[in-house]
């Protein structure tokens, strides 16, 4: 399976990335991550970009590691418009005191605009 990785800078998106590495070398697939600018998140682009070529060399995954510019949602979504990926990998989402999930602008943009399937990581 050709996946992508959508990482933003957060805690989430560093769990995301490493349960994608997981899953990866159990099954095989081809990875593509790429990495988002957040100027919310704990960590800049930068530093997510590092992070994510440290977890992918310590695991031994070969992958290819891209950095996007622009509206974090929209630039991932064309990303996976002009790839031929089967899943696109997202984390987010939240349980409200109820527990429902809730999702954040980031995650709700592609989960409705993505067009292949999206794989939600909480």
């Amino acid at each position: 399976m050709n996946v992508l990785v959508g990482l933003g800078g957060t805690d989430e998106a560093v769990k995301t990335l490493r349960q994608t590495i997981d899953r990866t070398q159990e099954v095989g697939d081809d990875l593509t991550v790429a990495v988002v600018e957040r100027p919310e998140a704990k960590r800049s682009q930068e530093e997510m970009y590092e992070e994510a070529d440290e977890l992918l060399e310590d695991a031994g995954v070969e992958a290819e590691l891209v950095r996007l510019e622009g509206d974090p949602g929209s630039s991932l979504v064309d990303y996976a418009e002009q790839g031929e990926f089967d899943q696109l990998v997202i984390g987010g989402g939240t349980l409200s005191p109820m527990g429902k999930i809730q999702l954040g602008p980031l995650t709700e943009f592609v989960l409705l605009n993505a067009p292949t399937t999206v794989k939600l990581v909480r």
